[in-house]
């Protein structure tokens, strides 16, 4: 009986240290990845950085937005690049008023979202030989006078705008915000069946120089690769946006936190110290991420061209001694 008295507290302990990996003092540092690729690529450069400068290993675990924060605030994780915190605000605020977890800081600038159309719709493109068709056209405001260039082909009385796929939160509040700007006389809103549906139904038209209004948001391949304008709205006002649920004016920006541990963060001062001096800005992101989707490049290889290419920009992040091993690690890339 002793004996299994004795074999059932070990199983126990065994069961805690499973239960809450943080615990394990040779844990690797653990990232998460959510299913977006600008976090998994800044996740790599930041373990890059952590593995070749600082010397230590580095995992990633695959979590969907809410869960992957929860495993960051229990310890299962220790931090994440990218945490779109006023998407889970509820969740964030408690976490970081317990003291489970902390801000390093914003990757990026807020990520913007709204309505887009390619410059050379306003600019010209004299390369391709396109004039400027809406010389005009700056803001939502604009689109009344311009409907016939966007014309739907499955309503040719009226404009359309590509909207998010169904299901998307945004792809309702879009549709609302057609009637909000008194824009339904002009335009419909057609909704993409997917992500990819609504960046191929955008670059298709930007391929063919044509017209093409849209849904889209920043950072993308998309804007990486294409030179788009985003029209003006009215900014953000919570009495515009909850005004009949009609939603006019710009959608509120969404901060973009490098989200960790706080006892991660406490207990490993160099590594929080150097993500706290991370920060990109969305040319870059939109960059890097062109990069990928037109080179096919994994996370990875994507990270180790970013490293590569804005050296000035990251070494300002670390020591010299640590931006001394990343570039001589650097150089062994191919």
């Amino acid at each position: 009986m002793k004996m299994r008295t004795t074999i059932a507290l070990v199983l126990a302990v065994l069961c805690l240290f499973t239960a809450f990996p943080g615990t394990a003092a040779a844990r690797p540092v653990t990232l998460v990845d959510f299913s977006w690729d600008s976090v998994q690529i800044h996740n790599r450069i930041a373990a890059y950085i952590i593995e070749k400068g600082f010397g230590k290993e580095t995992d990633f675990i695959f979590a969907e937005s809410l869960p992957g924060m929860m495993g960051i605030e229990r310890g299962d994780a220790d931090f994440s690049m990218e945490g779109w915190v006023d998407n889970i605000l509820e969740f964030w605020d408690k976490a970081t008023a317990s003291g489970k977890m902390v801000s390093l800081g914003t990757n990026f600038p807020d990520a913007p979202q709204g309505w887009y159309v390619p410059t050379y719709m306003i600019k010209g493109d004299e390369a391709r030989g396109i004039k400027p068709v809406a010389p005009d056209l700056k803001s939502v405001a604009d689109l009344p006078k311009y409907w016939e260039l966007f014309k739907d082909p499955e309503n040719p009385k009226k404009g359309r705008l590509l909207n998010g796929p169904a299901g998307w939160k945004v792809t309702s509040i879009n549709e609302m915000k057609i009637r909000g700007y008194g824009l339904d006389k002009h335009y419909d809103a057609f909704s993409a069946g997917s992500e990819t549906a609504l960046s191929t139904a955008i670059k298709r038209a930007y391929d063919r120089g044509q017209p093409v209004l849209a849904y889209y948001w920043e950072p993308t391949w998309v804007m990486g690769l294409l030179d788009m304008t985003m029209l003006e709205e009215p900014p953000y006002d919570e009495k515009l946006w909850n005004d009949e649920n009609l939603y006019a004016c710009a959608i509120p920006s969404v901060r973009v936190l490098i989200v960790a541990n706080a006892k991660f963060a406490e207990a490993n001062p160099d590594i929080a110290a150097f993500l706290k001096n991370y920060s990109t800005t969305l040319e870059q992101n939109n960059k890097v991420l062109g990069f990928m989707f037109e080179t096919k490049a994994d996370t990875r290889q994507a990270a180790v061209w970013f490293l590569k290419n804005f050296e000035d920009v990251w070494t300002s992040w670390v020591s010299s001694d640590v931006a001394e091993k990343v570039t001589a690690a650097l150089k062994e890339e191919k």
